[in-house]
């Protein structure tokens, strides 16, 4: 299998095997105008398999560090790995998990965002910031 190499644009690396379809859906890469690729149980020499994703072109990763903060990110200029970090835990995250309380104020008036903030760092715990309710992973 061969698959071009990045330009301008980012690898998302040691995603768990399986989970790499989840990612592509949460951050839309299927209404990019770009080519992405999606690589699904690669072997690794650190994770007995893992999930890659390559996108062209660069897009908002914000939240990745609340749905998975131990995958790898790559960013490639010209060609060139120039940089590589993991994804920090959000302070707060935006319409990505719903408010599950039914007495949420986000329940009746359907039109206010779904905010939670980062509560307990060392847990990985988000709040409703409108109920203070727990984020379900």
């Amino acid at each position: 299998m061969k698959i071009d190499s990045i330009k301008n644009g980012i690898v998302i690396d040691h995603i768990k095997a399986g989970e790499g379809m989840k990612i592509y859906n949460f951050l839309n890469l299927d209404k990019q105008d770009c080519t992405v690729a999606l690589i699904k149980n690669a072997t690794s020499k650190q994770m007995e398999r893992k999930d890659i994703i390559k996108v062209d072109c660069f897009i908002d990763l914000t939240a990745l560090g609340y749905i998975d903060p131990n995958i790898t990110i790559n960013v490639i200029r010209d060609g060139e790995l120039v940089e590589k970090y993991h994804p920090e835990l959000p302070e707060k995250i935006v319409n990505v998990v719903r408010c599950k309380n039914p007495r949420c104020i986000t329940t009746t008036e359907q039109e206010l965002p779904h905010v939670f903030k980062l509560t307990d760092a060392g847990r990985q715990v988000y709040r409703c910031i409108y109920c203070e309710t727990k984020a379900e992973r």
